[in-house]
């Protein structure tokens, strides 16, 4: 069995928008709500500041899809590489 690439990259990058978004969503309306899980993404995403402010929230969504789909889409590249090498003939 082998997964398909491109699902799996989208998903990812889906699930991290999401993630993101989510929890940025929260803390602008509930004060301090996921602040530990913004400043990790501020600190890895270069432009994002978490800073509660909508604009900032986009980009942070948008470095966050990249990050899924980079993740998600080189996990499954990997299985698919490594999936051939068990197989009896």
């Amino acid at each position: 069995m082998k997964f398909n690439i491109a699902a799996a990259a989208i998903a990812g990058g889906a699930g991290g928008a999401i993630a993101v978004g989510s929890v940025g969503l929260l803390n602008m309306f509930i004060e301090g709500y996921g602040e530990p899980f913004l400043q990790l993404c501020a600190s890895v995403y270069p432009g994002y500041k978490a800073s509660g402010m909508l604009g900032d929230l986009v980009i942070g969504c948008f470095y966050a899809s990249v990050d899924g789909m980079i993740g998600l889409g080189g996990l499954a590249l990997l299985y698919n590489l490594a999936s051939c090498c068990g197989k009896k003939k």
